[in-house]
């Protein structure tokens, strides 16, 4: 499994009214191979203040478990070289295996985001690989390129590049941010 560029997204959401929209998306992006969720955190607070949190994914076990071998070993050949990224591999595997995927959000996450989240809302944190960037980014790698920058460009900034009228991106802009103010 290629593994391609990956993403942290975070989402908030005022007065959630969860319908299982964004999962239902999710796994359509995953069904077509484009974008695959490493993992995601999902914290909750009800309208008194009570807090729920679920960890997503949904990558296969096997996915899970290649995916956690080649972090593993990044990280030991970042530590100790060839000899650490075969015993890192190893041990990613066998956690991701333990843990029934590759979870980097903890709960201590989960109380870092509730902190910044009010009564009656939510956050999600998304840890995303957009896998339809694993041939471009194959081939910008063969013409000897580097990415240098990347961002999500606001609606209102398209206006600038005329690829959008005022009203269209105003538009956009609302549906982006229409949770954002109480």
């Amino acid at each position: 499994m290629a593994i391609g560029p990956i993403q942290l997204i975070v989402l908030g959401f005022t007065h959630p009214d969860f319908r299982g929209e964004v999962v239902a998306e999710l796994e359509k992006l995953r069904k077509t191979d484009t974008v695959r969720v490493i993992d995601a955190l999902a914290v909750h607070k009800d309208p008194q203040g009570a807090v729920a949190v679920e960890h997503l994914s949904n990558l296969t076990p096997g996915e899970a478990v290649e995916l956690g071998s080649k972090i593993g070993a990044l990280i030991g050949l970042g530590a100790a070289g060839e000899e650490g990224a075969l015993a890192g591999a190893v041990r990613g595997a066998e956690s991701a295996a333990e843990k029934g995927g590759v979870h980097p959000f903890s709960d201590a996450d989960a109380w870092d985001v509730l902190a910044e989240i009010p009564n009656d809302s939510a956050a999600a944190l998304l840890l995303i690989e957009h896998h339809w960037a694993v041939p471009l980014r194959d081939a910008v790698a063969r013409a000897k390129g580097y990415r240098v920058s990347d961002g999500f460009i606001s609606p209102l900034d398209l206006v600038a590049l005329g690829l959008v009228n005022a009203e269209e991106a105003q538009a956009l802009h609302d549906l982006e941010t229409a949770g954002s103010t109480p």
